[in-house]
């Protein structure tokens, strides 16, 4: 109880001092409209979306100002666990998702162009999803399956499974930092827990299985399994749990603030902002307390 009142005085903290944004794109080709985030790695993707502003707020509550926040709730603030999120931070993907699209469809009739598949993808993914509030679900076919043929008018299954597929080898995704691996080794050597923390379905696994990194991690909490997609801070209480560590003393990094940096924080994580708060996983490890 006395734990459950702290984060709910946190969480009201937060919400009267900032105001979170989201920004609209990301994913192994996919869009996430708020509240699912994703970012494209495509220029004419990214130049498609506006660019994210700050939060209302933020220059008056500072970091220093949030880290004295936390050590008077919690006291010393202590990382004994990272928690990292997939796309956009640990991993991105290769190629823009249209070009991926066209180029597998064209031998199955696909004939849009690249624009227009990223307009139809667009649109089809903001589109409500029935009657669930999670479009991964198990191994999110009957989603992709909508969302492959709102985008190129090509509902023929071959088409779909070896696009599908594709999104599960090594040639679709990369890792976002080079000396993740080194970093990685020696936060285990120093005895900190780590975890991927990821809105995605049961194909996670497989992926960093292709990417040679699975056993970087000692837990993977993936919204398909959890059933909570991010913000919600179940899917961060659930890591912590399969860590074996209280949420105070877990460090969450993400790309987005809304769903990595304010549900973490609501679940009562630490939070840090890839690309504005950390820039490297080496910084990270720096800023727990390990040298690489």
């Amino acid at each position: 109880m006395a734990l459950m009142a702290t984060r709910t005085k946190l969480c009201r903290f937060l919400t009267r001092t900032l105001r979170p944004e989201s920004s609209a794109f990301n994913f192994n080709g996919s869009m996430r409209p708020d509240p699912f985030h994703c970012s494209f790695s495509s220029a004419s993707s990214a130049a498609a979306v506006a660019p994210q502003r700050e939060p209302m707020g933020l220059e008056v509550l500072g970091v220093k100002d949030y880290d004295d926040y936390r050590r008077s709730l919690y006291g010393a603030i202590t990382h004994k666990a990272l928690l990292v999120d997939a796309v956009g931070t640990l991993l991105a993907p290769s190629q823009p998702m249209a070009q991926i699209y066209r180029e597998i469809g064209e031998k199955y009739g696909v004939e849009y162009s690249e624009v227009e598949i990223l307009n139809r993808y667009r649109w089809a993914y903001a589109q409500p999803w029935g009657r669930s509030r999670l479009r991964y679900v198990n191994d999110g076919r009957p989603f992709w399956q909508y969302i492959v043929s709102s985008s190129t008018g090509c509902s023929d299954s071959q088409y779909f499974e070896e696009l599908y597929s594709y999104y599960t080898t090594d040639k679709a995704w990369h890792l976002c930092d080079p000396e993740a691996e080194k970093v990685f080794k020696a936060l285990k050597t120093a005895g900190v827990k780590v975890a991927v923390v990821s809105n995605f379905d049961t194909r996670l696994r497989a992926v960093l299985r292709a990417l040679n990194c699975d056993h970087w991690f000692d837990a993977v909490a993936v919204s398909a399994e959890v059933e909570a997609e991010k913000p919600n801070p179940t899917i961060f209480l659930r890591a912590c749990e399969l860590l074996g560590v209280k949420p105070e003393d877990a460090v969450h990094v993400g790309d987005d603030r809304r769903n990595d940096i304010w549900g973490a924080r609501d679940a009562g994580c630490d939070a840090w902002l890839w690309g504005s708060d950390v820039y490297s996983f080496k910084e990270v490890a720096q800023r727990i307390g390990v040298q690489v």
